[in-house]
């Protein structure tokens, strides 16, 4: 039988490569608005982050996902990415 292909991607803030799995995947909309793609489906600009509470608080600090995005990221997103830990 055919092994299913991993699918790897980078976390903006680590620069780490990692299955697609272990990162969680945020999204900025056509319409300017950012929210967490749980499902990877969502529309737009995607950005990924590892699920790591010490890779997420760097990220807030460092400002990685607002540079990535190209738009200023709420700190709810960076609460919302907590909680789902």
């Amino acid at each position: 039988m055919k092994e299913k292909k991993q699918i790897l991607r980078t976390c903006v803030c680590s620069r780490e490569v990692c299955e697609k799995n272990e990162l969680f995947r945020i999204v900025r909309t056509p319409e300017h608005e950012v929210i967490v793609d749980l499902k990877g489906k969502a529309n737009g600009r995607g950005a990924y982050l590892k699920k790591d509470k010490d890779i997420i608080l760097k990220a807030k600090k460092t400002k990685a996902l607002d540079k990535k995005l190209e738009v200023a990221v709420p700190d709810s997103i960076y609460d919302e990415l907590l909680g789902l830990l």
